[in-house]
C-alpha cells in the first residue's frame, strides 16, 4: 500500500492551540484550556474551540495520525483524528479520558453530535494510530496501539457536498496544561473494503 507522510506545515489550525513546537519528526501540541468540539445533543451548548490540523481529505483515500498516549489524565483529556466539512458536520475520532479511563472513541456530527467509547487501558504509553478510509458516502475508523492488529469501531457516512479536510486533533475541556506528542501523520490508498485489513503502521 502507498503511503506518503504529510508534512506538520502543510495543515491549517481550526484554532490556534497554545503552542505546538516540532519534537524530532513529531509535533508537541499544548491544549487550551475549555477547547472541544461538539454540537447541542444533551448538553445544548455549541463548542468549535478545539485545535484541528486539517489538509483536503479526497474522494477514495485514506489518512492516519500516530501519537503518544501519555498525560491524558484528567476528564476529557482527548486526541485523535479529526475530519472536517463544516463547522455542523464533522468527525472526531481518537482516545478520550472518561471516568479516569482511556477510551477509544468517536464522535460523529451532523447537526447535532453524538459519542460512542470503549475503554483500552492496556493502551496507556503507547502510540496509538487512528485510521479513516473514505468509500462512496461513508468513512471507516479503525485503530491500533503497540502493533496489535486494528480494530474496527466506527463506520459512519461522511459525504461532504464540498469537500472535506483531515488530520491531528487535540481537545481540553476541562484543564489548562494538556499536550500530545504527534508521531505522524500519512494519507494513502483507501482501505479495500470493510473486512480487508491494512497493513500495521511503522511507528
Amino acid at each position: 500500500m502507498k503511503r506518503q507522510a504529510r508534512d506538520w506545515d502543510a495543515g491549517r489550525w481550526t484554532t490556534q492551540p497554545i503552542s505546538a513546537q516540532r519534537s524530532g519528526h513529531g509535533l508537541y501540541v499544548e491544549a487550551a484550556k475549555g477547547s472541544d468540539f461538539w454540537e447541542k445533543t444533551l448538553y445544548g451548548f455549541q463548542r468549535s474551540t478545539g485545535h484541528g490540523l486539517l489538509a483536503p481529505f479526497a474522494e477514495q483515500s485514506a489518512v492516519e495520525v500516530s501519537f503518544e498516549l501519555n498525560g491524558f489524565d484528567s476528564l476529557y483529556d482527548q486526541a485523535g483524528l479529526l475530519l472536517w466539512s463544516s463547522r455542523s458536520q464533522w468527525i472526531k475520532a481518537g482516545i478520550e479520558v472518561n471516568d479516569g479511563v482511556p477510551c477509544l472513541g468517536a464522535v460523529v456530527t451532523d447537526g447535532y453530535s453524538d459519542w460512542s467509547l470503549c475503554p483500552v487501558p492496556s493502551w496507556r504509553e503507547r502510540i496509538v494510530t487512528i485510521r479513516a478510509s473514505r468509500t462512496q458516502d461513508a468513512v471507516i475508523i479503525r485503530a491500533t496501539a503497540g502493533g496489535e492488529p486494528w480494530r474496527t469501531f466506527r463506520v459512519a457516512r461522511f459525504a461532504p457536498p464540498d469537500g472535506a479536510e483531515a488530520g491531528p486533533f487535540l481537545c481540553s475541556p476541562e484543564r489548562a496544561g494538556f499536550a500530545v506528542r504527534f508521531v505522524s501523520w500519512f494519507e494513502s490508498e483507501p482501505d479495500a473494503e470493510l473486512h480487508w485489513l491494512p497493513p500495521l503502521p511503522s511507528t
